[in-house]
């Protein structure tokens, strides 16, 4: 095991519930010099007594092991505030639409942060007819490439994967679709908001025209 739940884990989850340390020691069936034992380091739970902590606690043995606590008091979260985890050695991509505690390969992940398009990641948006026509200019090599992209809205996801060597480029259900996410494999998370109010269809997409005018000019200009 390559973590194990501290006694600064015990003694912050513990206070945050309000308890004594001998009210968690009746709890665990131990003594109160256990506990004080655990929470300055002087010794360690043990591994039967995981799950009867994780209970005490209200938490999962992951979050107790991991030191990472979550709280979600709303279980029908908005989608358009989902987190994306991707696994930085298979590449797994793991949606939550909350707080979680994720582990793949051993490795605890961070939720991906966002950033906003830049030069080197630019998406081009169309609209046709019920659907976002995207495509994003970017190399698909096996080295470097964009592994998803998705289509947020208030109570949905689309979610499309991409390979190496094809194209980054696809298609989406228009339905009230407020953010595009997508993921470099060596720079990240990007997102555009295509959608500048409820349903704009006339002026809250991408100009892909001019973007595409713009884009043919620089290759006749630098080839």
């Amino acid at each position: 095991m390559n973590q194990y739940v501290t006694g600064a884990v015990i003694k912050e989850l513990r206070e945050k519930n309000e308890m004594t340390q001998l009210q968690l020691a009746d709890k665990l069936g131990v003594s109160d010099k256990t506990i004080s034992k655990w929470e300055t380091g002087k010794g360690y739970p043990d591994i039967t007594l995981l799950e009867s902590i994780a209970d005490a606690f209200s938490v999962s043995v992951t979050e107790l092991i991991s030191g990472n606590t979550v709280y979600n008091s709303n279980v029908s979260a908005n989608v358009l505030k989902s987190k994306f985890y991707v696994c930085p050695i298979c590449g797994n991509v793991i949606h939550s639409m909350g707080e979680a505690v994720i582990h793949c390969h051993g490795v605890l992940m961070t939720a991906a942060e966002p950033e906003e398009t830049d030069e080197n990641h630019k998406i081009f948006i169309e609209r046709t007819e019920d659907e976002y026509y995207v495509r994003i200019e970017h190399n698909m090599t096996k080295n470097h490439y964009i592994s998803f992209m998705a289509a947020l809205s208030s109570d949905r996801i689309q979610t499309v994967k991409l390979y190496p060597e094809g194209n980054a480029e696809t298609r989406f259900k228009i339905g009230g679709v407020k953010r595009i996410l997508f993921y470099c494999n060596r720079d990240g998370l990007f997102y555009t908001d295509p959608v500048k109010g409820i349903d704009d269809k006339e002026s809250g997409y991408d100009n892909a025209r001019e973007r595409r005018e713009l884009e043919r000019t620089a290759k006749i200009l630098f080839g």
